[in-house]
């Protein structure tokens, strides 16, 4: 990382839910309501936009692992705000606490970790990978 971040550092989005976030999207007996994957989607998303201008040149972060609970149902077309906020530095993995939160009510909440790599070797990586199944 060019600077270091620090625990306590936070980022906020808000998404309006549409027809593309759908549980069917998924599986067609399910609920007409914003899919679990896509809040899993939209808490990588903001963790990932919180570290971006941290990141030197030819870094990215991945997801490493989330454990996530969402709690209640949002209807399609209501806005959903995702907060995340860094609570570890260990090296190159970040640990987040993150919560969501509908117009009505909140959602969800999640742990997650992410891996600051450099992409030239993680890209020749999953290249080498991706040749030995060819």
């Amino acid at each position: 990382m060019s600077r270091p971040i620090a625990v306590g550092a936070t980022r906020e989005i808000i998404c309006v839910t549409g027809p593309e976030h759908t549980a069917q999207y998924f599986y067609k007996n399910l609920p007409d309501v914003f899919a679990t994957p896509f809040l899993a989607g939209f808490m990588e998303r903001v963790s990932a936009e919180l570290i971006h201008d941290y990141l030197e040149p030819g870094e990215q972060s991945v997801g490493i692992s989330m454990d996530i609970k969402h709690s209640a149902a949002t209807p399609l077309g209501m806005k959903v705000r995702v907060a995340t906020e860094v609570t570890a530095v260990d090296g190159a993995k970040l640990t987040f606490r993150l919560d969501a939160w509908d117009e009505i009510e909140k959602i969800g909440e999640a742990l997650h970790e992410r891996f600051i790599i450099k992409t030239e070797k993680f890209n020749a990586r999953t290249a080498k990978k991706s040749q030995a199944t060819a």
